[in-house]
């Protein structure tokens, strides 16, 4: 709990500066037939001891399960130097740099970042954070349609293996800009996007492709030839990847021939706590010679006057600083503090941190899979290479088993049958490094006790 150290002095002392008496003077401006007379329903006050166990008892609720949920969110070792160096006050309490070049530290921290997320993308330039993966996309598409000289028909191809989430928020976003975003069909026997499939569209006017590595099932897609394919089409490239899984996998800048076009995902893997969903942050990294259509903010370094090393913010191409018209995208701020615990994570992990935390994810994965499938009832969905994440098919709804797991401490994974109902009683589960050999166990076992209680129920 953070202390506030104002005495009623203090506070009286700071009104008689700015000149006005009382706090509710502050919000004169709101017409008195808006205020609020009453809090009707709202508890009485408590002090400090009364917030803190209060709080604690509200936090003892929520339990601590077991997870093996994924699905774009997930559970990693965060060092305990990350948020303890984030929540610093410099950090902590620092907003968007309006007056740029007074902001050092921060701009320093956003090149610092910037340059670690641009080689870990294997692309040449990245900008400051978005707001999340799902936002990240829906700009890439209409990044893409802007830096797609060649096609005005403003259509992307959007394969059934991308995350279902992300596909809703990128029609939800840029549908009534005029986009159209089209499904690809997947290979129900192996969870990817045949490059066959693309072969319809050949000598169509198509703007982009969007290629997630590695994709909603966990599975890893034939990304040179998608990439080759696109290219030779006069397609960009739209890669969507897991931070995490490319200390091991190609780079989308490596991708075929030439790279990706475009290269954005959820950055949360990377030091931010899952939270209940948020608040998390997206990553952005293209070509140099698409850096004018990026949204967003990029840091650059320079020189002074006296020749010293200095940041700047040399693009920022919103509505804020130019015609509204013009402007690239309508993002007002990158998420700052989550930016610079992705940066504090990335630097103490090192290449070799992140190599070893990915390597771990896979065993692990693999280790999840073997136990779960020697149970009857329960089979791998797809055979092949994976990544930390892997589709399970079940002998009966997924929905009830997945209560009866949740009732005894262990989330067992995502229910898919809302999202591909082709697939039947589907499950994707997940483990990363934070799992051991002992919740693994406790997790085949106890779908072991509950499969064979509904078999006999």
């Amino acid at each position: 709990m953070a202390f506030i150290p104002h005495t009623a002095a203090d506070v009286a002392s700071m009104l008689a500066t700015i000149g006005v008496s009382r706090l509710e003077d502050l919000f004169d401006e709101i017409p008195r037939e808006l205020r609020i007379k009453s809090l009707a329903g709202v508890p009485e006050e408590l002090n400090e001891m009364e917030i803190g166990r209060l709080m604690s008892e509200r936090a003892a609720a929520d339990g601590t399960a077991l997870s093996f949920l994924g699905a774009g969110a997930y559970e990693h070792h965060i060092p305990a130097a990350v948020w303890a160096i984030t929540t610093r006050g410099e950090f902590y309490s620092a907003y968007t740099p309006y007056q740029a070049e007074a902001s050092q530290g921060t701009l320093q921290t956003i090149y610092e970042f910037q340059t670690m997320i641009a080689r870990l993308t294997g692309m040449e330039v990245s900008n400051a954070s978005m707001y999340d993966g799902a936002s990240a996309v829906a700009e890439a598409a209409l990044m893409a349609v802007r830096a797609n000289r060649k096609s005005r028909a403003a259509r992307i191809l959007v394969p059934g293996t991308v995350h279902p989430h992300y596909r809703r928020v990128a029609v939800a976003t840029a549908a009534n800009q005029g986009l159209r975003f089209e499904e690809l069909p997947y290979c129900t026997e192996a969870g990817v996007t045949p490059a066959a499939s693309l072969a319809r569209y050949e000598g169509e006017d198509v703007t982009a492709l969007l290629i997630q590595q590695p994709n909603f099932f966990g599975r890893l897609e034939d990304v040179d030839a998608l990439t080759d394919w696109a290219h030779a089409h006069n397609v960009l490239v739209i890669a969507v990847v897991n931070p995490t899984s490319l200390a091991l996998l190609k780079p989308p800048g490596q991708w075929g021939a030439r790279g990706a076009d475009i290269a954005v995902g959820e950055g949360q893997p990377l030091g931010v706590p899952l939270s209940s969903g948020g608040p998390y942050f997206g990553f952005m990294t293209t070509r140099m010679e698409y850096v004018r259509q990026m949204p967003g903010r990029i840091v650059g370094r320079t020189l002074d006057v006296a020749g010293h090393e200095g940041f700047t913010l040399t693009l920022q191409a919103r509505e804020q600083h130019i015609r509204r018209a013009k402007a690239t995208s309508n993002i007002c701020t990158n998420q700052g503090l989550l930016m610079t615990a992705a940066t504090i994570y990335m630097s103490l992990m090192g290449a070799q941190g992140l190599a070893r935390t990915a390597a771990t994810c896979h065993a692990r994965t693999r280790e999840l899979v073997a136990a779960l499938t020697r149970l009857p009832g329960v089979r791998p969905a797809f055979s092949g290479p994976c990544f930390h994440e892997a589709v399970l098919l079940l002998d009966r709804p997924a929905a009830p088993v997945l209560k009866a797991l949740a009732a005894r401490g262990i989330f067992g994974g995502l229910d898919l049958g809302a999202y591909y109902p082709e697939l039947g009683a589907a499950l994707l589960v997940c483990a990363t490094e934070t799992k051991t050999q002992a919740d693994i166990e406790r997790y085949r076992a106890t779908l072991q006790e509950t499969l064979q209680a509904a078999r006999a129920a």
